[in-house]
This record gives structure tokens, C-alpha cells and sequence, in this order.
């Protein structure tokens, strides 16, 4: 029998809560290291899309594609750093003129870190990890994708949707792959109320790489990348 098994219910229930307490200080650190990483690669845009896409795959290629463009038009690409969809974002990029930036994590299977990013941080968190995705785009990508891609899609229409982020460009790249579930939100949760008219706008359906670029130049072009100062407020409640 092992010594902690012989304490008392109550001693080992401190033992617990006083882990849990020293790991918010890890949990703040993760934060304060990723922010001071990642705080000069602006403007940004960060793409999203399965792990599991082979690079022979169309889509693959045309992540690849995308990122080159974004890059060589001043945009720093942000993709989750492992194999798949985020390695051809992180590709395109990485041959580009802007940085190609992988933010990992660490996970059982399925992640490993590709090797075409200039930056490259790892986080042990998902949340924290996701926060980053959004503090620094200008715009999010969404290639096809599975539960993970699905997470950060939404995690991003319902931070802009309640007013916690700023407005960005939210794209959807693959009208085929996106193209049932955006008539699903349309018959189901607007029809139903369970979303308003103009959140339908939140969101854009498009197929070709230089309309992906030029769909983000569009949304900025009567103001700068730059958060103004009460976007920046805004982001702090994240």
C-alpha cells in the first residue's frame, strides 16, 4: 500500500487542490511565452484544416497554393504546425516572402511538427493554443477538416458573433466540402431562430486562392490590419 493511500480524505484533497493551483502558473506562462513569440508577426492569417489530408491530395495543394499567396502579399500564415493540411499552409508559406508560423501541441497521435515553419511554439494546452489563433489573424482559412477543424471554425463565428473578438474575414475554402453544412445553418438554425439573418454574413463560401487573398484585402481595405485600440480592449476578454 503506497504512503499516499494511507492519508487521510481530507489531506489528499489538499494535495490535489494545491497541484491544481501551481498549474495555473504553468497554464499563465503558456500564455505570457506565446504572446511575447508571436507579438511582431502581424498581419496574419491563420488556415485551418485536417491533419490527415495526404500531400498528393487537391486539397493539400491548394492550401499550399493559398499560403504562397497570402505570404508573398505580406501575410505572416499561422497553421496548428502538424501533418496535413497545416503542413501545406505552413509549406506555401515557408517559400513565401512572410513568415510561416506552426503553433503545436502536444497530443497522443496525429501531431507531429512539419518542417516548414520559421516559427514554431508548442503548446500542452488546447485552450491557450486556440486563444493565439485568434489574438493575431487578420483572417481565418478553413480548409476541409474533421472535429478539430470543425472546433476552431466555430470557436471563431461565436467569438465574433457575441461581440468577444474582433470582426474578421471568416472563409471557408471548398464550397463541395462546406456547401451541405452551410444550407444545414441555413435551414435548420436560421429558419429555426436559432441564429439571426445577418450571422449568415459572418461567414464566406469560396473556391479559388486568389479570391481567398483578395476577399481578405476586401474586408480591410477602408481600414489598416492594425486592431484599432478598442479592438485590442476587446481581445483582452478573450
Amino acid at each position: 500500500m503506497s504512503d499516499q493511500s494511507k492519508l487521510p480524505v481530507s489531506k489528499l484533497s489538499d494535495m490535489t487542490s494545491s497541484k491544481e493551483a501551481w498549474r495555473v502558473f504553468g497554464i499563465m506562462s503558456e500564455f505570457v511565452a506565446a504572446t511575447e513569440r508571436l507579438s511582431a508577426i502581424q498581419p496574419a492569417v491563420s488556415i485551418f484544416g485536417s491533419a490527415r489530408t495526404k500531400p498528393d491530395h487537391a486539397y493539400y495543394r491548394t492550401t499550399e497554393e493559398i499560403a504562397r499567396l497570402l505570404s508573398d502579399a505580406g501575410f505572416a500564415v499561422i497553421s496548428g504546425g502538424g501533418p496535413g493540411i497545416m503542413e501545406a499552409a505552413n509549406k506555401g508559406a515557408f517559400y513565401g516572402r512572410s513568415p510561416s508560423v506552426g503553433l503545436n501541441i502536444q497530443l497522443p497521435h496525429e501531431q507531429h511538427t512539419n518542417p516548414y515553419q520559421n516559427v514554431s511554439h508548442t503548446f500542452q494546452h488546447f485552450f491557450s493554443r486556440k486563444v493565439m489563433f485568434v489574438k493575431f489573424a487578420s483572417a481565418y482559412v478553413v480548409m476541409p477538416g474533421g472535429f478539430g477543424t470543425l472546433d476552431e471554425l466555430m470557436e471563431a463565428l461565436t467569438l465574433v458573433q457575441t461581440g468577444k473578438t474582433r470582426r474578421i474575414p471568416i472563409i471557408l475554402v471548398g464550397s463541395k466540402f462546406w456547401g451541405g453544412m452551410m444550407q444545414w445553418i441555413r435551414d435548420s438554425l436560421l429558419t429555426e431562430g436559432m441564429i439571426a439573418p445577418e450571422d449568415m454574413d459572418l461567414v464566406q463560401l469560396i473556391d479559388e486562392p486568389e479570391a481567398v487573398v483578395d476577399a481578405i484585402f476586401k474586408h480591410y481595405e477602408t481600414r489598416g490590419f492594425e486592431p484599432s485600440a478598442a479592438e485590442r480592449e476587446m481581445q483582452l476578454n478573450l
